[in-house]
């Protein structure tokens, strides 16, 4: 294949329709089975610590982390590269 002005495609170029396109990027497999967005892009995850010894937690703790909670802004900006199309 020739360089077309000085840019030599890589293995991921595509070319469709004689143009070429950039390969879709990954999504982190682990990031989609764990985190959800809200319609205003905040990032939303199951809270932690619901699985196993619940005996030694009190109520109070147990009804307070039912459900899901809100991300962290800091870990949305990390949440989002891992998830380029959400």
């Amino acid at each position: 294949m020739t360089c077309l002005g000085g840019f030599k495609p890589s293995q991921r170029t595509v070319f469709k329709k004689g143009r070429m396109e950039m390969s879709k990027l990954k999504t982190k497999s682990g990031a989609k089975k764990r985190f959800r967005f809200t319609a205003s892009g905040k990032a939303k995850a199951g809270v932690a610590g619901k699985r196993h010894r619940l005996i030694s937690h009190n109520g109070k703790y147990i009804r307070q982390n039912r459900g899901t909670q809100v991300m962290s802004p800091a870990d949305t900006i990390k949440i989002k590269s891992y998830m380029p199309y959400a």
